[in-house]
């Protein structure tokens, strides 16, 4: 759902990756001439249309799914709480290898790594239709946020070499991240039809299907050479060294770690050995991420410790957590609700959630407002709404409260989270100078992704805890203590926003000077790519 604008370039697109992103028009910021390599028209053109596609299938492959979850509870003997993994699984390893699938697109070859990200995602999606077995579904769904990860940056190195004119470069890249958004909308209705009139598992055979066509084709048709690069020239293990392979994993790690801790907790006892252990360790363990980060060169780092020391970057850091959780939360939610207390089908549930994207694509295009309003007051604007929306939807306790409450909680909700997310994109690259732009638009991705997979993961912990003394799955209590978590949650970011945004006199902020076209799902990435040479390769342009 996330909608096409011919804008600047942010970066990220889904709403927990694959899951109903929307639009962040940006500040018109001026292209730079890039490196090309020269091709036909019709081969230029045809290799576009293929990273359209990939685009199109990153995010089909999760919205598709929001549709099969009621099913594969079912099938697979998935608890409530355990259901949150098939979201969560793919949003944590996209977030944290996004972090370097740039810079393994730059080092090595975006052709390859494109290759390798389509395929792999083909395969695994084969695998995951043939599962029978939860944990497998969920080991193989995190291997395809990995596949997933490797596409994007590297689609989006070769776009910018294909298309070098400022003009047609800006068009390119918001076509691109337009593909997402049919991707988006297609996914929750083909899903619907498959769960409907087929089963869960063609939801992944589909995917792998598609995988086919597109993966040929840029085997046959992407150019071998890379265009020029600026900036030093790695060989052999070195360039295995600039990944920071190490600090990916052990974030990676400490993430999984935590979300079984707090899903675990409902069921087992926040005193259980089997929550305090991982909890523990996750701690730890992300603190020695940090501590590695800031002992490795800045070069290879996936997040440099100065990023924090940005104006007003850890609050708009801290709002970012919220916007992918909050629609992930939303179709969880309201589709287990709808389909499996409700008895509604899995279109006619399909059709209830159109009216998200259908205002977002509206509220997609207010980013011009941030050149009348600083988007502190815009974000604290859409703040309010959220909270508003949460307490109107906390009343939503029957089928028959969908028009006068949940409708009109959808509509302020999605409106609040779009303007939190589109103008805390703005501010961001605002605050922050181009040479490290892949880097915040990759830090910026991770924090919408991995703010929907721990927060989804605390959702679900609260909503079992409270069903378990008040009525059971089938009544509303659980989820209403949710959307009171919201509104406790987005109180507080929004009085650190208050007192801690700094409002930059005019003219004083940073403003990125490279392309942010079109939504995509790591659209400040982009901005690396403009010599031409996928992601990395110079001094603070680590991602």
């Amino acid at each position: 759902m996330i909608s096409s604008t011919s804008t600047p370039l942010s970066p990220a697109e889904t709403m927990v990756d694959g899951y109903f992103p929307f639009a962040e028009p940006l500040p018109e910021f001026p292209l730079k001439e890039t490196a090309s390599v020269t091709i036909s028209p019709a081969r230029k053109y045809i290799l576009f249309t293929t990273f359209c596609l990939a685009q199109f299938l990153d995010n089909f492959n999760n919205s598709a799914l929001f549709s099969a979850i009621p099913s594969l509870i079912i099938d697979l003997g998935i608890t409530e709480g355990q259901s949150t993994w098939i979201m969560s699984a793919f949003q944590l390893t996209f977030a944290a290898f996004l972090l370097v699938s740039g810079r393994i697109s730059d080092v090595y070859n975006p052709k390859f790594a494109f290759i390798a990200g389509i395929g792999g995602l083909g395969v695994i999606s084969l695998g995951a239709g043939f599962a029978r077995d939860k944990i497998l579904l969920i080991v193989l769904r995190a291997f395809s946020g990995i596949a997933a990860s490797l596409t994007i940056p590297s689609a989006l190195s070769l776009i910018v070499t294909l298309f070098p004119e400022p003009e047609a470069q800006a068009r390119a890249l918001s076509a691109f991240g337009g593909s997402g958004s049919v991707g988006n909308v297609m996914g929750l209705f083909v899903g619907a039809i498959f769960i409907q009139y087929a089963s869960w598992h063609w939801t992944f055979w589909f995917l792998a299907l598609l995988t086919v066509p597109i993966a040929s084709v840029g085997l046959l048709l992407i150019p071998r050479e890379k265009a020029p690069c600026e900036g030093p020239k790695l060989e052999g293990f070195a360039k295995f060294k600039s990944l920071d392979l190490i600090g990916v994993s052990t974030l990676t790690t400490a993430l999984v770690l935590l979300i079984f801790s707090l899903t675990s907790g409902s069921s087992s006892g926040w005193t259980s050995p089997l929550v305090l252990a991982p909890l523990i360790i996750s701690v730890i363990m992300i603190v020695a991420f940090f501590i590695w980060e800031k002992h490795i060169p800045k070069e290879t780092a996936a997040i440099p410790p100065h990023t924090w020391f940005y104006p007003n970057f850890a609050v708009l850091f801290s709002v970012a957590l919220m916007p992918y959780l909050w629609w992930t939360t939303m179709f969880t939610m309201y589709i287990t609700l709808w389909q499996e207390v409700y008895h509604w089908s899995a279109l006619k549930t399909a059709a209830h959630m159109l009216p998200l994207g259908v205002l977002a694509f509206v509220v997609s295009m207010t980013g011009g407002f941030s050149r009348l309003i600083s988007p502190k007051w815009i974000i604290l604007t859409g703040q309010v709404l959220a909270i508003v929306a949460s307490f109107l939807l906390s009343f939503a306790n029957g089928p028959d409260k969908y028009w006068r409450f949940v409708l009109p909680g959808f509509l302020l909700g999605t409106a609040g989270n779009q303007l939190m997310y589109t103008h805390t994109n703005i501010a961001i690259f605002k605050a922050t100078p181009p040479a490290v732009a892949g880097t915040i638009g990759a830090i910026f991705n991770g924090a919408l992704q991995l703010g929907s997979a721990i927060g989804l993961a605390a959702c679900s912990s609260i909503e079992t805890s409270v069903e378990a003394t008040h009525g059971g799955f089938d009544k509303y209590y659980g989820r209403a203590a949710v959307f009171y978590f919201f509104m406790g949650v987005i109180g507080v970011q929004a009085l650190g926003v208050l007192v801690f945004y700094r409002v930059q006199p005019s003219g004083d902020a940073l403003e990125v000077q490279t392309p942010l076209a079109g939504p995509t799902e790591n659209r400040g990435l982009a901005v690396l790519m403009q010599r031409g040479c996928g992601m990395g390769g110079t001094e603070g342009s680590n991602q």
